[in-house]
């Protein structure tokens, strides 16, 4: 995301007095409603500070890259900003200093997207809309900007593919899903043949209007709101309709060992478990936190790291996608004990779903979360990302209002029965760079 200082000390002033003003709310009042353009919008008027955030995104996440151009989808939306008509790319960036705003794009596996920060005065706000509708409604992707991406994308990639954290994520992404597009990564060569009328193609297929999510938060009204979902959203291409993803398949559960020169051995296990929107969500979410979510309070950290100092840090997580998103456990541990690690790591997890926590474990897991929650809400950036979730994945419109009362619901019993449905170890697929190969 570029960074401005024309408003920077007004603008950090302003987000400590949004961030009291949104944590003294009892509920946060998300307005919902369906553009002209058949956008999906979401909008929190707030007047604490005169600033207005957008998100816009669309069903253009990595898992549309089509076979064997694994990262269009990226490169589509890194050059959203790179040129569109009448305005090269240096004039993009001349009109965002002009009036202060910030830019920032995102691509994840669903989806991807582009946000905007703009002060809420209304000349300012009107020329950075303008220039957002112009980059999302009418990019150019000259040709000699994506030959000069392609080959920095490239170079980061060669580069990249020597870490081990990176060797070890694209294998274990492509050992849970194989061949479905969540597996995909890009490569020099899928970079490489990637062309203007690849982005041109990619642009009018899935930035459609009747696809889009918008995400509002700052100073306007909701009249001023609708106005503005509507000159974004209004000339998008119409797209089509969006093809059916292939159905997951089992994850390979063959054991992968890649060697590797790194002292330490990086490694991944899990397997495809939870999409969003999942009743699982809250049980799985409380659970992990004690196996292996809660940093130092986790029951991994604590076997692995405090009892037997094999690792630093352990962790797991889950991330829920529009498909079974990846049950993940992670470490790093010196490569001679790589396998006492491992076999440790599995036993914890396969203990704690056969047996589920203790119900001090859940009290405190509990306390914390909920305790903790205001944090996920407590400036105008984190509710933005959060209503572009719940606008995407269509989740309900009090998610964020019930989200402490659905944590502090959850019993030990939920967190068995969600983690015996969801989390199979005997189903994980593991990996591990730089560890010796087995005897």
């Amino acid at each position: 995301m570029r960074a401005t200082t024309k408003f920077g000390l007004r603008l950090g002033m302003g987000l400590v007095l949004a961030a009291a003003a949104i944590c003294a709310q009892a509920t946060l009042p998300i307005q919902a409603w369906t553009a002209k353009s058949g956008a999906r919008v979401l909008f929190v008027e707030s007047r604490s500070i005169p600033m207005l955030d957008i998100s816009v995104d669309f069903d253009a996440g990595s898992r549309r890259d089509p076979p064997g151009k694994a990262g269009l989808a990226s490169m589509t939306n890194a050059m959203l900003f790179l040129g569109a008509e009448g305005l090269s790319e240096n004039a993009i960036a001349e009109r965002l200093a002009d009036t202060g705003a910030q830019r920032g794009n995102r691509v994840e596996r669903d989806r991807a997207g582009a946000m905007l920060r703009t002060l809420s005065a209304r000349a300012e706000r009107e020329a950075s809309i303008a220039l957002l509708a112009a980059v999302l409604s009418a990019p150019t992707f000259p040709e000699a900007v994506l030959t000069r991406e392609k080959a920095r994308v490239s170079s980061a990639l060669k580069e990249a593919e020597t870490r081990p954290e990176t060797i070890g994520e694209r294998a274990f992404a492509q050992a849970l899903y194989g061949t479905h597009p969540y597996g995909q990564t890009a490569t020099t060569d899928s970079i490489a043949s990637i062309s203007r009328a690849d982005l041109e193609a990619f642009y009018r297929a899935h930035h459609a209007a009747a696809r889009a999510v918008v995400a509002m938060i700052g100073d306007v009204s909701r009249a001023e709101a609708e106005a503005i979902a509507e000159r974004l959203t209004a000339n998008l291409p119409a797209g089509s309709s969006a093809p059916t993803l292939p159905p997951l398949g089992a994850p390979d559960t063959a054991p992968r060992r890649i060697g590797h020169p790194a002292t330490q051995a990086h490694i991944f296990l899990g397997a495809p478990a939870l999409a969003r929107g999942d009743p699982d969500f809250f049980a799985l979410t409380v659970g992990n936190y004690i196996l292996g979510g809660g940093g130092f309070v986790s029951r991994l950290m604590n076997e692995v790291r405090e009892k037997r100092g094999l690792a630093y840090s352990v962790y797991s997580y889950f991330q829920p996608l529009k498909d079974a998103g990846p049950f993940q456990v992670g470490l790093q541990t010196k490569k001679e004990q790589a396998d006492e690690a491992l076999a440790l790591v599995k036993r914890v997890v396969a203990e704690y779903v056969a047996r589920g926590p203790t119900a001090a474990e859940l009290k405190a897991a509990k306390d914390n979360l909920v305790g903790g929650f205001a944090l996920r809400i407590d400036n105008n950036r984190k509710i933005l990302d959060n209503l572009g979730v719940i606008g995407f994945y269509g989740l309900p419109a009090d998610y964020l209002d019930r989200w402490s009362e659905n944590v502090a619901r959850v019993t030990a019993a939920d967190i068995r029965a969600a983690f015996a449905r969801k989390v199979k170890p005997e189903s994980f697929a593991t990996v591990v760079v730089g560890a010796p190969e087995a005897k």
